[in-house]
């Protein structure tokens, strides 16, 4: 093999060790927007919720307040420091909204509206000092087509439009902001998050790994090359969605093309957000990187309100072979980090139809490089 025809991988280092993961979170993930999950689903669709989210080890206090309009700020008392929410122990798999009028500190009850602003210091004097200048520290919050994106460093965020622009493009007829969940799947993956980007973004490996996939999907077999995203990839005769059978009994999505009627498509909004979409419904991957080597992967299986209200729902066809399909990648992703982890491994190569994977670097290096 022509070694112009190979690309250097990230070193090792950035996938295994804590020092280097340590810096990465610092200066790219939590500088980046950053997916927490669907708005409904974390309960923030309705007025006057309050739900605490974990963003790469940092607890955030997502808000929506009497106008449904959405606040975050970091789950810290300007006071001494508490948590105005306390959070033991790991975070929750899956964080809901309870309601909330304000936001009153445990430790001395100094109390905030749900917008950040101080609303009172009992017994306390602040000398005529602006309470403006004693709110929650700010974490942006912005939604985008029904999911909710925090960006933890506000002052020097970028538009949400700029992260969200491709996807907005490949998927602009599949109407995900009126999706709703019909099923979700948790999973603890001991691999580090880069590693399961790389692998979403090419299908090299779906001949090896995805058997049942590419019978459905038989161009997901030829090694990933000349794909067409953009314009989706083709199901087998007589198969037009991600099921176990490639077919069901639920409508297509209103809005599609006939193209996409039978045809797959995907994208990726870095660094966490993965989206496939099939004819009758999308499965959306928010990937919630735990340490160095740990992701914690929550896939939400997206479908059309109407089909979802009716008597007759269930979503266990596409759940199951996205279930089995989710497993096979987790399962290679573990294989890859345990490897990357031996004392043998300096860095990988991307081959040429594997470009894709390159996007992490290209995102990824600059991002870096600016904050050094």
């Amino acid at each position: 093999m022509a070694g112009d025809a190979l690309e250097a991988a990230l070193p090792r280092e950035m996938y295994v060790d804590p020092q280097t993961w340590l810096a990465e979170r610092e200066r790219a993930l939590f500088g980046q927007w950053f997916c927490v999950g669907r708005t409904s689903d974390l309960g923030l669709d309705a007025a006057s919720k309050v739900v605490v989210v974990d963003v790469v080890g940092e607890s955030v206090l997502l808000t929506s307040d009497e106008d449904t309009r959405l606040h975050g700020a970091y789950n810290v008392c300007r006071h001494r420091g508490s948590q105005l929410r306390p959070v033991e122990g790991p975070p929750a798999v899956q964080p809901a909204a309870c309601p909330a009028s304000a936001l009153r500190c445990p430790y001395h009850s100094w109390t905030y509206g749900l917008d950040g602003r101080l609303l009172r210091a009992p017994h306390t004097d602040l000398g005529g000092a602006d309470p403006d200048e004693f709110r929650l520290d700010p974490v942006g919050v912005q939604a985008w087509q029904g999911f909710v994106f925090v960006h933890l460093s506000p002052s020097v965020a970028s538009p949400l439009g700029d992260a969200v622009r491709r996807a907005s493009a490949t998927l602009a007829h599949y109407g995900l902001a009126d999706l709703v969940t019909g099923a979700t799947m948790t999973y603890d993956v001991e691999a580090n998050y880069k590693v399961l980007l790389e692998n979403y973004n090419e299908c090299y490996h779906c001949g090896p790994v995805h058997p049942e996939l590419c019978r459905l999907v038989p161009a997901f077999a030829g090694g990933g090359g000349g794909l067409a995203w953009e314009d989706g990839i083709p199901h087998r005769e007589g198969a037009w969605t991600f099921t176990t059978t490639g077919t069901t009994s639920r409508a297509a999505l209103p809005g599609l093309t006939g193209e996409e009627r039978t045809r797959h498509k995907g994208d990726l909004v870095f660094p966490n957000l993965m989206v496939s979409a099939s004819a009758d419904h999308v499965a959306a991957f928010v990937l919630l990187p735990q340490a160095v080597g740990r992701t914690r992967v929550v896939c939400s299986l997206l479908f059309d309100a109407g089909e979802a209200a009716g008597a007759g729902f269930d979503p266990a066809d596409a759940t199951e072979l996205w279930d089995l399909v989710n497993r096979q990648d987790w399962a290679v992703c573990e294989s890859v980090q345990r490897g990357m982890s031996s004392r043998s491994y300096r860095h990988g190569w991307f081959a040429p139809m594997e470009d894709d994977s390159l996007d992490i670097r290209r995102w990824l290096l600059p991002l870096l490089e600016e904050r050094s």
